[in-house]
């Protein structure tokens, strides 16, 4: 019989209360095991998504080209997200918006769940910038400089990438034409005073590119959600997010006015009436 010390599973106190699930007790040697192929779990599916983005990546090149027969696709696709769309609340957030020609991702060969969101824009009257990025930095551990990669290029640290450890988002600098275009000076990104740290008013979205933090997460959303399944995205076809009409946005918004907006949970799509 083993020797070794019992764990409890979280939960355990519920057991008297009845539950005979509450309370499972392992030992080292099973929790040993069950971390060994949670990292063999982890090992493949770091192998397949590298994979995936060396085939996908061609396609969506081939995708970049033929979009750009398709006129306004990536303000529409972008505002299909109830997210993105609340972040671009603005009309002149939109108007800025509407010059928009192209969206790229360009993952970290290093680490594929990292990523730099590049938005392409034609001239406009609002900034000198043909391009705005937004990057996420990826700052590997000291040790991992050290270590060889095995026949997959996998090393012990990739399994153990943590976004909030590893990655850094970064602020990039918007070239304002003048001050009466500048959306973000117009429209700051305000925080909660109580707390100093929730986002109270996302402001332009053009915040998204100035400030540093992504309070929402919305670059994790763009390159992950939008960015892959665009095409259904511009169709109305994903998630159920679309835009609202200009019948709904004159009905509600005397209602949108004095509605306390919820910057963690996306706006409910609104049905529209026949």
């Amino acid at each position: 019989m083993s020797s070794s010390k019992k764990r409890s599973s979280p939960g355990a106190e519920t057991a008297k209360n009845g539950d005979p699930f509450a309370e499972v007790d392992i030992g080292d040697a099973e929790e040993s095991i069950l971390a060994e192929y949670q990292k063999k779990i982890q090992r493949v599916e770091l192998i397949l998504e590298r994979r995936a983005q060396e085939q996908l990546t061609p396609v969506y090149q081939q995708r970049r080209e033929a979009l750009k027969g398709v006129p306004k696709f990536w303000p529409v696709a972008l505002l299909k997200h109830s997210l993105f769309a609340l972040q671009a609340q603005h009309d002149a957030d939109r108007l800025a918006l509407s010059y928009l020609e192209d969206v790229w991702v360009v993952r970290d060969p290093r680490e594929p769940k990292v990523f730099t969101l590049e938005f392409h824009f034609k001239e406009n009257p609002y900034f000198s910038d043909s391009v705005l990025k937004k990057e996420y930095k990826f700052e590997p551990s000291t040790a991992a400089a050290d270590e060889e990669p095995d026949a997959d290029g996998i090393t012990a640290s990739m399994l153990e990438f943590s976004w909030e450890r590893d990655v850094s988002a970064q602020a990039t600098k918007i070239n304002w034409k003048d001050d009466t275009k500048n959306l973000t000076k117009l429209y700051p990104l305000q925080i909660d005073e109580d707390d100093g740290e929730t986002l109270a008013d996302p402001g332009s979205f053009f915040n998204f590119f100035e400030v540093a933090r992504d309070y929402n997460d919305l670059g994790v959303v763009i390159a992950n959600e939008v960015f892959p399944d665009a095409i259904e995205y511009f169709r109305g076809d994903a998630g159920g997010d679309e835009l609202y009409s200009d019948d709904e946005d004159e009905e509600s918004e005397d209602d949108d006015e004095n509605e306390e907006i919820d910057l963690e949970k996306p706006r409910a799509k609104k049905v529209k009436q026949g």
